[in-house]
C-alpha cells in the first residue's frame, strides 16, 4: 500500500458516495468517473422495498463490528424466522442472539456503533448490502440505521441450500470455543478447503458517516484459492463490481476481519489481523487464473467454536464466475511448465469431433493432467507430426477454436488435398492417440473489453480463431458483466460447408444480442431459405458492407478481423479500405505463406527504413558446421538453410507462427517483413531475417 499516494480523491464532493480511500483506487484502476455515476444510481441512504423483504426472510446476516480495541471482525447471526423486521426504508430491528464467544458481543449493545451487514441467500447466489450504526433495543436486540444501502452482483458464490437442525437460538451440544494467535495444521485444513470466506474492514466514521464506517463483504474461489504461509493467508482479488469498498478501507485503515464456515459441521473460525495491499499484480500472480492484484493478511487472533451454526448445508455447484478462476497450486504448476514453453511436448487427444465433411476438432490435454497454459483467443498451436518412421517431422500452425479458459486446447484442420500433414490428421489419428505441440503463441488477438464494437470476418476454415474469440468475448462479459459488441460474418460455399454455426447461433441468442451472427453462402442447397438457414446467397464485398452496417458512425469506429484463404482476405480488406476504415483498425491472421498487403503508411515506411539490409556477410549455423556467403537482395535465412541441406522448423513463412525461432549467437538481423510472433531477445525469426547493415559476420544456432 505504500505505493498508493493519497491523491486524486474527490475531497470537495460531497455528493460522492465514495470516501477517500475507494475514490483512489478507483482511480488507481481506471474507473473512476464510470463507477461515481454507477454509485450515484445504485448507492442509497436507504433500502428499496426488495431488500427490506429480502433481508427479514434469510437464515443469516453476516455482520462486520469493530471491537473495543479497534480490531475489525467478521461474523454470522443466525436468525428464526420473524427475528428481522423493517418498520421502514431506513431501519431494521433484528432480534437475533450473537453466538456465545463472538466479539460481535462487543459491539451488539455498544450506543450508535458502526456496523456492516451483508444479506447472502446462498441457494439463489443473490446478496445485498446495508452499513449504518446500532442502538440497542430494551427487549436485548437492536435498531439498525441505514448509511449506505446497495445491492451486489452474484459472482463467485457457491450454490447451497440450508437444513435447520435446531432452533437459532439454542447453544449447540457440541459447542466449543478455542482462541489462537498460531495457525495450526487444523486452522491451515479449514482455510485451505474453504470455497468461499467474509471480510469486515472499517473506517472510522468522522464527518462522512454516510460513507465511513464498517463494511463486510464476500469472497469466493475454488478451494486453495487462499495461499497459507505461516499466519499469513494471501488472498487473490478477482474482477468485481469496481467499487472497492474493501480495498478502499484497507488503504485508510489495513486491518480486516476474516470468517470463515464450515456448513458441513457448523463450524466457524474468525480471524482478526492486518493487511498489506499488493495492488500492482506481482510475479507471483503471472499464472494466477483471474487475478487482478493480491492482498495479504497477517494474523492477530482468532477464535474456532465448533457446532456454532443451527444449519446444515452441502455444496451444490460452483458459480461460473468461480469455475473461471485458478488455485495457487496450479499457479505454482503453471510456472514450472512456463519454464519449458519453448519445448515440444506430448497431448492426448481425447476426442474428436467431425464439424463439417471435411473440417474435424481435435481436443488435447495434456499426458500428465496439468493445467494447461494460458492463451489469448486467436492464438494458434504449432503442431508437429511425422508421416512415417523415416520421414523428418513437419510443423504446421492451427488456429487454436477453443476459447481460453477451457480445460482443453482444440484445433480445428481442414482435410487439404496438397498437404500431408492435414491429410495425416484426418486419416490416422483418433482418440487416445499422442500429439506433440507448442503452446500457444501468435499477436491475432482480441480485447475482450474493448468499447469498440468488433467484426470478425472468417471463410472457410479460417473461422476457427473467430469462434475462440466470440466465446471469449462472452465469457468475459459473464465476469466482467460487459459484453463487447461483436459481429461474426461467416463466408462458406454452403451450409455443409460452415463450422460451428450452431456455437455461434448459440453465442448469439446467449448474448441477447450483444453478439450477431451473419452466414453468407455462394450457394443456396435445395429447401434452404435466406433468413432461415443462412443470411443471404453472395460473396462479400464493400457493397454488402454498405447494406449490412449502412455505414453509420459506429462502422467507422469497429475493428475488423479477417482470416481465411490470402484471396479472400486481401479482398475484404481493399473494400474495407475503399469504405475509408483505417489500416490500423484492420487486423488479420493468414495461412501459410499467405501475406496481407497492405496499404503503405509513413509509419510502415520510416519503420523498414529502421534497419536496412547488408551488402553482405558471412552467414554461419553454429550447430551444423555450415557457412554461406550471403550479399544484399540473396534469399531469407531459412531459405539460405535449406539451400545448404539444413532442415530448420517453420511453417508460415512470414514471421506469423514462430515456429522458425532460433537463437543469435552473434551479428544482427532486420527482417523483410515486419514479424508479428514474439520472440525472445536473443532468437531470430529466420523465414523473414537477413543479414542486417554492419553484421559482417552472423552466426545462428542450428
Amino acid at each position: 500500500m505504500k505505493d498508493l499516494e493519497m491523491t486524486g480523491s474527490d475531497e470537495k464532493d460531497n455528493a460522492s458516495p465514495f470516501h477517500q480511500g475507494e475514490q483512489i483506487l478507483q482511480t488507481k484502476a481506471g474507473v473512476r468517473e464510470q463507477t461515481e455515476a454507477i454509485g450515484k444510481r445504485i448507492i442509497r441512504p436507504y433500502m428499496p422495498d426488495q431488500h427490506r423483504e429480502f433481508y427479514t426472510q434469510l437464515p443469516f446476516l453476516i455482520v462486520g463490528s469493530v471491537d473495543d480495541e479497534g480490531r475489525p471482525w467478521a461474523s454470522i447471526l443466525p436468525s428464526n424466522k420473524g427475528a428481522v423486521s423493517s418498520p421502514n426504508s431506513r431501519k431494521l430491528q433484528i432480534r437475533s442472539k450473537v453466538i456465545t464467544g463472538d466479539p460481535l458481543k462487543c459491539a451488539y449493545h455498544r450506543e450508535n456503533a458502526a456496523i456492516g451487514l451483508l444479506g447472502i441467500e446462498l441457494h439463489t447466489r443473490r446478496r445485498n448490502r446495508v452499513n449504518g450504526f446500532i442502538n440497542p433495543l430494551n427487549d436485548g436486540g437492536i435498531e439498525f440505521k441505514v448509511g449506505q444501502s446497495f445491492g451486489n452482483c452474484p459472482q463467485y458464490i457457491q450454490h447451497r441450500h440450508f437444513k435447520y437442525i435446531r432452533d437459532a437460538d439454542v447453544h449447540g451440544a457440541n459447542y466449543e470455543k478455542n482462541t489462537f494467535k498460531i495457525l495450526d495444521q487444523d486452522a491451515r485444513n479449514f482455510i485451505g478447503n474453504a470455497d468461499s470466506f467474509y471480510v469486515a474492514s472499517a473506517v472510522k466514521a468522522t464527518s462522512q458517516v454516510n460513507k465511513e464506517g464498517v463494511d463486510v463483504s464476500h469472497r469466493g474461489g475454488r478451494p486453495g484459492f487462499i495461499k497459507i504461509v505461516g499466519n499469513r493467508l494471501t488472498i487473490p482479488d478477482y474482477p468485481g463490481n469496481n467499487l472497492f469498498n474493501t480495498l478502499g478501507n484497507f488503504l485508510l485503515n489495513p486491518k480486516a476481519g476474516l470468517l470463515f464456515t464450515d456448513f458441513a459441521t457448523g463450524e466457524i473460525m474468525m480471524l482478526t489481523g492486518t493487511v498489506e495491499l499488493d495492488w500492482e499484480k506481482s510475479e507471483a500472480l503471472n499464472h494466477f487464473q483471474g487475478a487482478q492484484r493480491s492482498w495479504t493478511f497477517k494474523l492477530e487472533q482468532g477464535i474456532c467454536i465448533k457446532d456454532a451454526l443451527p444449519f446444515r448445508a452441502a455444496l451444490g455447484e460452483y458459480s461460473p464466475n468461480t469455475l473461471m478462476t485458478g488455485t495457487w497450486a496450479e499457479a505454482t504448476a503453471l510456472d514450472d511448465q512456463a519454464k519449458t514453453e519453448n519445448m515440444w511436448r506430448p497431448f492426448k487427444i481425447s476426442k474428436t469431433v467431425d464439424e463439417t465433411d471435411n473440417v474435424r476438432s481435435f481436443y488435447l490435454q495434456s499426458q500428465d493432467n496439468a493445467p494447461l497454459l494460458p492463451f489469448k483467443a486467436g492464438q494458434h498451436l504449432l503442431v508437429k507430426v511425422a508421416l512415417d518412421d523415416s520421414s523428418k517431422p513437419l510443423v504446421r500452425a492451427y488456429s487454436l477454436s477453443s476459447a481460453p479458459l477451457s480445460q482443453y486446447y482444440r484445433i480445428s484442420v481442414k482435410k487439404e488435398l496438397r498437404d500431408g500433414v492435414s491429410q495425416y490428421l484426418h486419416s490416422e489419428l483418433m482418440a487416445g492417440d499422442t500429439l506433440y505441440i507448442k503452446v500457444p503463441r501468435g499477436e491475432f488477438c482480441i480485447d475482450p473489453q474493448a468499447s469498440r464494437r468488433g467484426v470478425l470476418i472468417g471463410a472457410g476454415v479460417g473461422i476457427t480463431p473467430m469462434i475462440a474469440m466470440a466465446s471469449y468475448c462472452y465469457n468475459e462479459s459473464i465476469r466482467y458483466r460487459n459484453q463487447r459488441p461483436l459481429t461474426i460474418i461467416q463466408a462458406s460455399s454452403t451450409t455443409q460447408e460452415r463450422a460451428f454455426s450452431g456455437e455461434f447461433k448459440h453465442l448469439a441468442k446467449a448474448s441477447q444480442g450483444g453478439i450477431g451472427y451473419l452466414s453468407f453462402v455462394s450457394k443456396a442447397l435445395a429447401g434452404e431459405k435466406p433468413g432461415v438457414d443462412f443470411s443471404a446467397v453472395g460473396r462479400l464485398s464493400a457493397n454488402v458492407y454498405r447494406q449490412l452496417l449502412a455505414l453509420d458512425g459506429a462502422f467507422y469506429d469497429s475493428d475488423f478481423y479477417l482470416c481465411g484463404p490470402a484471396s479472400f482476405m486481401q479482398s475484404q480488406y481493399d473494400a474495407l479500405i475503399e469504405l475509408g476504415v483505417p489500416d490500423e483498425r484492420i487486423f488479420a491472421e493468414a495461412f501459410g505463406p499467405a501475406s496481407l498487403q497492405r496499404q503503405i503508411s509513413e509509419e510502415m515506411i520510416v519503420d523498414a527504413q529502421l534497419k536496412p539490409e547488408a551488402e553482405q556477410s558471412l552467414v554461419q549455423f553454429s550447430e551444423s558446421n555450415v557457412e554461406q556467403h550471403w550479399k544484399h537482395g540473396d534469399e531469407t535465412l531459412l531459405e539460405t538453410a535449406e539451400a545448404q541441406g539444413l532442415e530448420p522448423e517453420f511453417s508460415c513463412r512470414n514471421g506469423r507462427c514462430g515456429a522458425c525461432a532460433i537463437p543469435l549467437v552473434s551479428g544482427e538481423v532486420t527482417y523483410r517483413t515486419k514479424p508479428t510472433a514474439s520472440v525472445e531477445n536473443n532468437q531470430v525469426l529466420i523465414c523473414c531475417a537477413v543479414p542486417a547493415e554492419g553484421s559482417n559476420e552472423l552466426v545462428l544456432k542450428l
